[in-house]
């Protein structure tokens, strides 16, 4: 399980350089949360969300593995650090979920798409509240900049990261 977290650790990292800059967001759309997602769901609580912490630590450490190729302490008490908590926490969570619905049978696309929305609704609440207070907006500038303008690529790639989570296994 340890090399599993390695590589989503190392994916997240990847879809860090797969991104859509939004011209009026300091948050860009990447692909870091679908690996987020599947990282949870796939590899439960305890090592998606260490996958999680290794590439939090990882970009620390200075290696440019945040969204731009930035790392750093200051990515994380930035406007956009909230999200790269919310990771953590996400997979976690998503894994956690995945866990009480494994005892009942492999969960099926549609309770995989539920955990990893609740995953997603941390990451975005960890964000939100980090860019409201880094980047002194209100709620409504936060939301209207770093929530509502991505819940479309959310649910896209929520729907995607549950159906290769339904079909595959580790």
């Amino acid at each position: 399980m340890m090399v599993f977290a390695s590589l989503f650790a190392a994916l997240t990292a990847a879809g860090a350089y797969i991104q859509v800059p939004v011209p009026f967001s300091p948050v860009p759309v990447t692909l870091q949360v679908f690996f987020v997602l599947l990282a949870g769901s796939m590899l439960k609580s305890k090592w998606g969300g260490l996958s999680m912490i290794v590439y939090t630590l990882l970009g620390i450490a200075g290696l440019p593995v945040f969204a731009g190729g930035s790392s750093g302490m200051g990515v994380l008490l930035g406007p956009t650090g909230g999200y790269v908590i919310g990771f953590i926490l996400a997979a976690y969570i998503i894994g956690k979920l995945s866990e009480k619905v494994e005892n009942t049978g492999r969960p099926g696309f549609f309770i995989n798409a539920l955990n990893m929305s609740a995953g997603v609704l941390v990451i975005y609440a960890c964000g939100f509240t980090q860019l409201m207070f880094m980047a002194e907006v209100g709620p409504g500038t936060a939301l209207a900049f770093g929530v509502i303008p991505f819940l479309p690529g959310e649910i896209i790639k929520t729907a995607v990261a549950a159906y290769i989570a339904s079909t595959h296994e580790l």
